[in-house]
């Protein structure tokens, strides 16, 4: 009896075996028209990751410059972070 109401309740359970559980993030761009990929680097991309470095909730952060002047920073948080203070610190800090 106790295996077929386990296996009963088994199926009845609310649990997904593979949840949704994706960390917030916030994406950075900035652009320098006519710059090449290095001069992003070293005049926008690096000192923005400067500022941005060490957000309350950061797990961590990548980037990339490219040779059409845009640079993009991807900021990931903790996963249950809420999404909209992540935001707001990232802004607070460029």
């Amino acid at each position: 009896i106790m295996v077929l109401a386990g296996t009963i309740c088994y199926f009845l359970l609310p649990v997904s075996q593979f949840p949704d559980i994706t960390p917030p993030q916030v994406v950075v761009s900035a652009n320098y028209p006519g710059a090449s990929a290095q001069v992003v680097a070293d005049t926008v991309t690096t000192p923005l990751e400067q500022q941005i470095n060490g957000v309350q909730g950061m797990t961590y952060m990548s980037s990339s410059s490219s040779n059409d002047g845009s640079s993009t920073i991807t900021v990931t948080f903790e996963v249950g972070y809420p999404l909209s203070t992540a935001a707001v610190d990232v802004q607070n800090r460029v």
